[in-house]
């Protein structure tokens, strides 16, 4: 199949890129800058802000992933519902079979976070215009890079000890970068997939203070940790924006989100793309091992 990937560059399209190519697709990474594109895949130029130019990228296309988001700017729902509605229209114009989106869990019962609805009001957006939409939610990405994992690790190797709110003891389930991408992969061309929601996770449902445990065991330090029952999103995302080096409004966007447990609900997924996740420990230690080559990699080319 010839599919394009919007978000070829980011921390999962570039893996997603690699996956496909190895599982003989013509890949086609959809960017903003294609001279500055080092991944796998022929770079195309567009823009989902700038709806003129997804015709030429999406032509000849067969499916797609949408992996498109702004959370490192103020007005990130405005332009995520924007851009989603412009990718809608692309995709069912240019006659693709499929759209994979990969968006975020929470209860949909909740309260839930500006972050999380943004990403409820993308799915949405992405089937309006009628291209059968693949939604796989995830929680927290354990991962070389993501976002959500950096600020983890960060936290435990900046901070021996550390303050921190009520969040720290909402429930999640993580989920590694390597068993994402299979699944974004597993429900390519599945005709059961199409114009369904599924939730994805590892085996483990954990508490944040309880990662941050774990990573630090992992890595042989010592943390402690002194809950505190008053810190707001605000203070929250200027402390981690001082310790972590995440800007501090993808800090803040994320903060927001972490009063809402995001887990697992149903596995509809693993009768789709059965395999047995890895467990948190084992994908700690790969984004470990991930960061050590890179490292090391850098330093030879120093």
């Amino acid at each position: 199949m010839r599919v394009l990937v919007a978000g070829a560059s980011g921390f999962v399209g570039k893996r997603l890129c690699l996956a496909l190519e190895q599982e003989g697709h013509e890949v086609i990474a959809m960017t903003r800058d294609p001279k500055a594109y080092t991944g796998v895949g022929r770079p195309v130029e567009a823009d989902v802000l700038q709806p003129a130019t997804l015709p030429s990228a999406l032509a000849g296309c067969d499916a797609a992933y949408y992996l498109v988001h702004s959370l490192d700017d103020e007005d990130f729902e405005d332009k995520d519902a924007r851009g989603a509605m412009a990718f809608s229209t692309a995709a069912t114009d240019a006659g693709l079979s499929q759209v994979v989106y990969l968006g975020g869990l929470g209860n949909d019962a909740d309260d839930l976070s500006a972050h999380l609805r943004s990403r409820r009001e993308v799915e949405r957006l992405l089937a309006s215009a009628g291209v059968p939409v693949t939604t796989l939610r995830a929680g927290i990405i354990v991962g070389h890079g993501g976002i959500s994992w950096e600020l983890t690790r960060q936290l435990v190797e900046h901070l021996p000890a550390m303050i921190t709110p009520r969040w720290v003891r909402t429930r999640c389930q993580p989920v590694g970068i390597s068993d994402v991408v299979r699944y974004l992969v597993g429900v390519l061309g599945v005709s059961e997939a199409k114009e369904r929601t599924f939730e994805i996770g590892g085996p483990e449902v954990l508490a944040y203070v309880e990662m941050m445990q774990r990573v630090a065991v992992l890595e042989g330090r010592h943390l402690l940790i002194v809950p505190v029952p008053i810190l707001s999103p605000k203070l929250s995302s200027r402390w981690l924006a001082f310790v972590t080096d995440v800007d501090r409004q993808t800090a803040r966007s994320l903060i927001d989100s972490m009063s809402n447990e995001v887990v697992v609900r149903d596995d509809a997924i693993r009768s789709v793309v059965p395999f047995a996740p890895m467990d948190y420990d084992d994908m700690v230690l790969q984004a470990l091992k991930e960061r050590a080559q890179e490292k090391r990699a850098q330093e030879k080319r120093a």
